[in-house]
């Protein structure tokens, strides 16, 4: 850590009673564009991100890998109550502050954690075609150096590699599993019981849904729907760009069919469980 970011969180830490805590996380799903979405909203004058601003953070990663350093920690990322009464004055309604991590979606310990900590908090999680985000998830794994295998090889070997992390999870709730981040990726697209696992810890009316395909299509109008959802103005974006998006060569066709079919009954119970149409192969 360099000495100006330990100066900043040591100065955010001792001021910690004056701060508040997130109104939205941004939940995933990975590679479904959480990041893109996380930058929308910072380009809102109403939304503040995490302190201090300038960092350009997305995620302090509390609720999975650093519960250990504590609620002092944690609120030293947010807003001071001074700040965000000013900022209210200037716009005439109080700013939103929030996060993003794609892990919150996935880690089933996350949602009752932060239940305890902020009940009031609203979830937005991004659900993509998951055979298109299983080869995307895939893609970045292999840029990041961290998979050597070919992706029929990665989806053969993914029991192997995460087998007995979620339990080990459970024993052990300072223990993050980088193989449950990594490697899960046919398992990390059934997002029903994701979902269900924050449902069970908060109201349904506290977490939106939304399509990534429809957030491609349509930045703006998107956009639109999540600030109505976060109880703040809508502005024009002056960028509708893709942020974190990555190239991609041409999934294998024999995998391509095979997911198709193994996801199949899951996305017809998240349609049920929705009550929409997904529109996916």
């Amino acid at each position: 850590m360099d000495l100006a970011n330990w100066a900043t969180r040591r100065w955010g830490v001792a001021t910690s009673s004056r701060r508040g805590l997130p109104d939205f996380l941004v939940i995933g799903t990975k590679r479904g564009g959480t990041t893109s979405l996380f930058n929308y909203l910072l380009m809102h004058p109403g939304v503040l991100g995490l302190y201090p601003q300038v960092r350009g953070r997305k995620s302090t990663d509390y609720f999975y890998r650093n519960l250990h350093l504590g609620e002092p920690w944690y609120r030293s990322h947010f807003h001071s109550e001074t700040h965000l009464e000013r900022a209210a004055r200037q716009l005439g309604y109080r700013p939103v502050c929030g996060e993003a991590s794609p892990f919150y979606m996935w880690d089933e310990r996350v949602p009752p954690r932060v239940r305890e900590l902020a009940p009031s908090v609203k979830a937005i999680a991004l659900v993509r075609d998951p055979v298109e985000r299983a080869w995307s998830h895939y893609q970045e794994r292999v840029q990041n150096g961290v998979e050597p295998l070919s992706f029929p090889e990665a989806l053969a070997a993914e029991s192997r590699r995460t087998g007995g992390e979620p339990e080990r999870m459970r024993r052990d709730p300072s223990y993050h599993s980088d193989a449950w981040d990594w490697y899960p990726y046919r398992q990390r697209g059934v997002y029903l019981p994701q979902l269900q696992t924050w449902t069970e810890s908060f109201p349904r009316d506290q977490l939106m849904v939304v399509r990534s395909e429809d957030m491609y299509t349509d930045v703006q109008g998107v956009f639109d729907e999540v600030c109505a959802f976060l109880g703040i103005p809508s502005v024009a974006l002056p960028t509708r760009k893709t942020f974190n998006a990555s190239a991609r060569g041409a999934m294998p066709e024999a995998v391509r069919e095979e997911l198709t079919e193994f996801y199949r009954p899951h996305n017809a119970a998240l349609e049920a469980y929705l009550g929409r149409s997904l529109g996916w192969s």
